[in-house]
């Protein structure tokens, strides 16, 4: 049997780090709140000529570099993103260029938080099928550039990263060997997570600009609820598919929303906080490239190592929600 083993990881992230310190200067709010409700201490943000074609280009490189692989050799390169540099084109194409990759297909995917999930469970199809050998899975996000700085309930949460994932054919036991994607589209009001204009339901206008609808709704509580059913329900039906329990988990990797909603998840799962990976505080919620960038870290820090078992569990706008089982 064929299964798709990820040799190789990437990161990125800006060099400019906002402090909660620098957000009490900004808006009515303070570091012991944000610390409290959140989890988070710091978050990076991109600069006006950074796009997440740039960071997703420089996570790219790394894991190409680091799965020792020529970009020729790719055969599709995969972008997840809800901050594309365009509508279109895509930026998997403005990625692909870059890299030099001219023998892959290239593909922008829209499915929110869960975006990274989604698409190692497309490049987990490509290679299980034959169709494909070796892809590059890449989660972009600059969530800063459609944040409304002025809403304190929002502002707090987001920053801005990449990380990559080369996924390559392996015949051994190992690699991703379960994926689990869900969907509850009754959820998918843009104002409960969303941008609401900017698309084809809301044109730009200067009504729409001069209402702040380009920039990011989230009604929190509702989101947290949510977060806190799916994401557990992803994690037991992907261990499930892929014939093991939470005790055989070396790691969990959630969606870095914040700090309450990772404690609740890892509680449900049955899995005890020493094997649950954070970096929330470090990153903010950066959307689909939280466990994208978790798992280069947790990767190339040492955290886990060949045979260690990782369960990936995410959820986001629309409403999505997922889990990847993945044996290293």
């Amino acid at each position: 049997m064929l299964r798709a083993a990820i040799i190789g990881t990437g990161s990125a992230v800006p060099e400019k780090i906002l402090t909660n310190f620098d957000l009490e200067k900004m808006v009515d709010t303070s570091d012991e709140w944000i610390r409290r409700r959140t989890g988070i201490v710091e978050r990076r943000i991109a600069d006006e000529n950074t796009a997440s074609s740039d960071l997703g280009f420089m996570a790219a490189q790394r894991a190409i570099e680091d799965a020792g692989v020529d970009p020729l050799d790719l055969e599709a390169v995969i972008v997840s993103t809800v901050t594309p540099d365009h509508f279109f084109p895509s930026t998997a194409c403005i990625i692909q260029g870059r890299l030099g990759a001219r023998n892959a297909g290239a593909f922008d995917l829209l499915a929110g938080c869960s975006g990274f999930s989604y698409a190692l469970a497309i490049a987990d199809s490509f290679i299980r099928t034959g169709m494909m050998k070796t892809l590059l899975v890449i989660a972009a996000e600059t969530l800063t550039k459609v944040t409304d700085w002025t809403d304190r309930s929002t502002c707090v949460l987001f920053g801005d990263a990449a990380g990559a994932a080369v996924v390559s054919a392996t015949e051994e036991d190992r690699g991703i060997l379960s994926s689990f994607l869900g969907a509850a589209g009754e959820y998918s009001d843009p104002y409960l997570l969303g941008v609401p204009a900017g698309g084809s339901r809301m044109p730009a206008t200067r009504e729409t600009v001069e209402r702040r609808l380009h920039y990011l709704k989230m009604r929190g509580k509702e989101v947290f609820k949510l977060g806190v059913r799916m994401m557990p329900e992803a994690g037991f039906k992907a261990l499930e598919m892929a014939g093991l329990t939470p005790q055989d988990v070396d790691l969990l990797i959630p969606h870095q929303a914040n700090t309450r909603i990772i404690d609740v998840v890892g509680e449900k799962l049955g899995i005890p906080k020493e094997k649950v990976y954070v970096n929330v505080d470090r990153y903010g919620n950066t959307s689909s490239a939280t466990v994208a960038v978790a798992l280069d870290e947790v990767r190339r820090n040492g955290i886990v190592g060949e045979g260690d078992v990782i369960l990936m569990v995410t959820f986001g706008s629309g409403m999505t929600y997922a889990g990847t089982v993945i044996r290293l």
